[in-house]
C-alpha cells in the first residue's frame, strides 16, 4: 500500500485554502439567464464583425502558423499598450515595452508580484476591503501573510491613508500593498493624491500595486500607468476583460519601472501569452478594434446612467454605495422596515437568479457593503428585464401585492425566449 497521505504532503496552507468564487458556481449559464454578476462586457468583445470571417479588410489576425510557440516577448502587443497608454496627463516621460509584463488575465500578475516579493512564511502583503477577493487568496496559495486597512465609509470608499502609513511603518515584513481603482465592488476610484502619499512613504520598502481592471469606463486620461515612469516603486495592473470585452482570451498586463519588468519576464513561464490571444489583443489595438470598445462602452454608459435613473424608483431598493467609474453598481436592498438588510439581500440574490434567469452578485457580507448587490450593467434589454425582475422580486421577498395577469405571466415567458 502506497504511503502517500495528501493531508501531510500538501502544504497546509492549500489544505486550508478558500477558493475564490463567482455566482457561477451557484448558477450556471443555461443560455436564457442574463448575466450581470461577473462585470464583463455585455456587447461583446473590441472585433467588428468582418474581423472574425476569413474576408476581413482589417488587420489580418493569423491563426495558420498555431504549430509555432508564440513571441515570448510580444514586442508589438507590448508597444501597442504603450501607445495606448503615453496619455501626458500624468507624466511627460514616455512609457516603453521595457516597463510592460503580460499575462494570462491579471490573476497573473496579482500573484507574480506575490512570488516577486514576498518570502512565503515570512512576508505579508496589505489590502484595503471592501476589495478584489483574489489578492487574499493569492496570499494563501502562496503562504502570505494578510493585513487589512479598511476602506473608508460609503459613500466615499476612499483610502485610510493615515492608517495605511502607519501599518507600512509599524508592521513588520509588508511588501506589498495592493490597491483597486476604480474599486472593486465599490465602483470608486482613489485619489492621485493619496496614492501618491503611499509611493512617498519615507521608511517603507515596498511596491504600491494600483489594479486598474475598470479604468477604461473612468474619464479618458485617468490610468496612473504612465506614471510608473516617475515612480520605480509603483505597478499598474490593467486587462483587456472590462472595457475591451474580450475575458475569454485572458490578457493581463503589468506597467511598471523597468527592472520589476524585467523580474517579472524572467519568471514567467517562456511562452505564457497564446499566439491566438496575441494576435486578437493586437486587433483589439487596431483603429477598427478601438472604435468598437468606444462604441461599446458608450452603449454601456448609457445603460448605466439608466440604471442610476431608475432603481430609486423601485419600491425595496436603497442607496448606491460607492461610485459610477465602473460597469457595475453597488445597490443597497431594502428590507420592509426599508433598512439595508443582508437576508432580503441574499434571498433577492438567489430568487432572481431562481425564478428570473438574472444573475447578479451578493456582495453583503464585504466591508462596508451590507445588504448590497453588485450589478453588472447590461445591454439595454438586459437592464428592461432586470428592472423589472427586480420590482417583481423585491415585492416578493417583502410581501408586497405580487399578483400578475395571464397577460403579464405571457410577455415575461415571450421575453425569456427572446434574450435566449
Amino acid at each position: 500500500m502506497s504511503a502517500f497521505n495528501l493531508q501531510t504532503c500538501a502544504r497546509s496552507n492549500i489544505l486550508a485554502l478558500e477558493p475564490y468564487r463567482c455566482a457561477r458556481d451557484d448558477y450556471k449559464d443555461d443560455g436564457t439567464n442574463i448575466l450581470l454578476d461577473a462585470n464583463e462586457n455585455a456587447y461583446g468583445p473590441s472585433l467588428t464583425a468582418a474581423a472574425t470571417t476569413s474576408t476581413s479588410s482589417g488587420p489580418e489576425i493569423d491563426f495558420v502558423g498555431l504549430h509555432r510557440y508564440p513571441d515570448p516577448h510580444q514586442g508589438e502587443l507590448k508597444q501597442l499598450l504603450c501607445n495606448l497608454r503615453n496619455t501626458h496627463q500624468h507624466t511627460d516621460k514616455n512609457i516603453t515595452p521595457d516597463n510592460l509584463f503580460v499575462g494570462v488575465g491579471s490573476d497573473e500578475a496579482i500573484d507574480g508580484l506575490m512570488r516577486c516579493f514576498c518570502v512565503p512564511g515570512r512576508d505579508r502583503i496589505l489590502v484595503c476591503p471592501p476589495t478584489y477577493g483574489m489578492y487574499s487568496v493569492s496570499a494563501q496559495v502562496n503562504d502570505v501573510g494578510l493585513v487589512k486597512i479598511p476602506l473608508l465609509p460609503a459613500p466615499t470608499f476612499a483610502l485610510d491613508v493615515s492608517r495605511i502609513k502607519d501599518a507600512l511603518s509599524n508592521e513588520p515584513n509588508i511588501k506589498l500593498l495592493y490597491l483597486c481603482s476604480p474599486g472593486n465592488p465599490t465602483g470608486s476610484p482613489l485619489a492621485k493624491g493619496d496614492i501618491q502619499q503611499l509611493l512617498e512613504h519615507p521608511t517603507w520598502n515596498g511596491v504600491v500595486i494600483v489594479d486598474e481592471a475598470y479604468v477604461d469606463f473612468s474619464p479618458d486620461g485617468t490610468s496612473l500607468a504612465e506614471w510608473v515612469a516617475e515612480w520605480p516603486n509603483l505597478a499598474v495592473l490593467q486587462t483587456l476583460s472590462k472595457g475591451f470585452g474580450m475575458a475569454g482570451i485572458r490578457l493581463g498586463s503589468v506597467f511598471t519601472s523597468a527592472p520589476i519588468a524585467r523580474l517579472l519576464n524572467n519568471m514567467k513561464a517562456p511562452y505564457n501569452i497564446p499566439s491566438p490571444t496575441s494576435a486578437l489583443a493586437i486587433y483589439a489595438f487596431s483603429a477598427d478594434g478601438l472604435a468598437v470598445m468606444s462604441a461599446n462602452r458608450d452603449k454601456l454608459v448609457a445603460q448605466r446612467n439608466r440604471l442610476i435613473q431608475e432603481l430609486p424608483k423601485v419600491k425595496g431598493v436603497g442607496r448606491l454605495r460607492g461610485g459610477v467609474e465602473s460597469n457595475f453598481l453597488l445597490y443597497e436592498m431594502l428590507n420592509k422596515e426599508g433598512q439595508p438588510d443582508n437576508v432580503t439581500a441574499l434571498a433577492v440574490y438567489e430568487k432572481l437568479a431562481e425564478n428570473k434567469g438574472v444573475v447578479v452578485r451578493f456582495r453583503g457580507k464585504e466591508h462596508g457593503c451590507l445588504g448590497c448587490l453588485r450589478i453588472t450593467v447590461g445591454t439595454e434589454t438586459e437592464v428592461t428585464r432586470f428592472l423589472d425582475a427586480l420590482e417583481r422580486t423585491l415585492a416578493e421577498v417583502n410581501g408586497h401585492d405580487t399578483t400578475v395577469s395571464k397577460d403579464e405571466e405571457k410577455k415575461e415567458i415571450e421575453a425569456n425566449a427572446v434574450i435566449s
